[in-house]
């Protein structure tokens, strides 16, 4: 059988195909077309949303600050009241540890507010903590007595020119891999510590991070400067290195005021006076006189509450004197004054006419606070646990 001979397409059929090519292109042009526009859409809406989000949390956070601001405001007031009528603010046994409930307050649109409080002078104040008391502090950690000597040398270096170092520490941070001097004054941070020799080996790790002795160096030494700690909130740690108090008083003190131990049945108390605390230490051993029984320094911690929404408030306030930030310069052990220091000496801008009428009126405002710190939303850490008990 032969096969068919192909045919030729009718004149009809040809121009029909003819026809449709350019269809099928534009066709593909528009599919196209519509393909990119959808892409573009899409990616528009995703940034428009996302614009609209950041505003709209922008402007909730603005809402919440002031709620935030207000409660700050109201514990101050209650705060105020009670230092006046006490000669001091004590304990939050006194009875404002719920200042907002105290008053009443009630937050706006439903909102609610958290309120914690953290005596930042329960710590040890660096300022006036000595070489000695640093290393009887460490050796409350279990360091041996020759590293305990040894990193309370260095640090005491770090933070006093001319400082005569009595162990085998011998600082050269000039020479290093980037070199630096010492700044002859106390702590800004606790990462400073990551500069010190000696020190450095004991509170960070092999992979160069903060161990738990860099925490709880954090958790009982303070970097603000007050006289003496509260003996009404005071750490264990300190308790036994600034009061050398043995174990069982520190246990009975802490126990005392926090409403613990054989304590549980009367509750949170305090003290009105240091003395009064050798009726819990049988007035044997230990030194209550190294410390005071009021707040110098008071961190609020406010967390405001609307929905999945919060805004986080944390301040530390110091009524008078009391208690105040570290203010040092750094300088050159030779004597030149730093990039600091000749910043902080430059002259005054010119005198502003209206100053003396705003210095006037700060004046008379007589506000009984004085902020030290001051952050918003930042995380506010859980309350460190007590060390555990031997």
């Amino acid at each position: 059988m032969t096969p068919c001979a192909p045919t030729r397409p009718s004149p009809i059929a040809h121009r029909q195909f003819c026809r449709a090519q350019p269809r099928a292109s534009v066709l593909v042009i528009v599919m196209i077309t519509i393909l990119f526009t959808a892409f573009a859409l899409v990616a528009f809406i995703e940034k428009a949303g996302n614009d609209l989000l950041v505003e709209h949390r922008g402007a909730q956070a603005r809402r919440l600050r002031m709620e935030a601001y207000s409660a700050l405001e109201v514990t101050l007031a209650v705060l105020e009241d009670f230092r006046l009528a006490t000669n001091g603010l004590h304990s939050p046994a006194e009875g404002w540890n719920d200042p907002l409930g105290f008053v009443g307050y009630t937050p706006t649109e439903d909102r609610t507010v958290e309120i914690s409080f953290d005596d930042e002078s329960s710590k040890l104040s660096l300022s006036h903590a000595n070489a000695q008391i640093l290393s009887r502090l460490f050796q409350v950690w279990e360091l041996s007595v020759a590293d305990a000597d040894a990193a309370a040398d260095a640090l005491a270096g770090w933070m006093k020119h001319g400082h005569t170092y009595t162990t085998a520490v011998t600082p050269d941070y000039d020479r290093g891999a980037v070199p630096y001097e010492a700044p002859g004054r106390p702590l800004r941070s606790y990462h400073e510590l990551a500069a010190i020799e000696k020190v450095r080996e004991i509170f960070y790790g092999e992979d160069g991070r903060p161990n738990e002795l860099w925490r709880r160096f954090a958790d009982n030494v303070s970097l603000l400067d007050f006289a003496k700690p509260n003996l009404n909130a005071a750490k264990p740690d300190v308790l036994r290195a600034l009061g050398q108090f043995d174990q069982t008083q520190q246990r009975n003190l802490t126990d005392y005021t926090s409403g613990q131990g054989s304590y549980r049945t009367q509750g949170p108390a305090f003290f009105q006076n240091p003395n009064e605390a050798d009726r819990i230490t049988g007035g044997t051993g230990g030194n209550s006189a190294a410390f005071v029984t009021t707040i110098s320094a008071l961190r609020i911690n406010l967390t405001v509450h609307d929905g999945r929404s919060q805004f986080r408030l944390s301040c530390v306030v110091t009524a008078g004197n009391a208690a105040k930030a570290v203010q040092t310069q750094a300088t050159s052990a030779t004597g030149k004054p730093s990039a600091t220091t000749t910043a902080a000496t430059a002259p005054p801008p010119p005198a502003n006419p209206s100053a003396p009428a705003q210095n006037a009126a700060s004046r008379n405002l007589n506000y009984p606070y004085t902020l030290l710190e001051i952050r918003e939303n930042d995380e506010i850490p859980p309350p460190a646990p007590p060390p555990p008990q031997p």
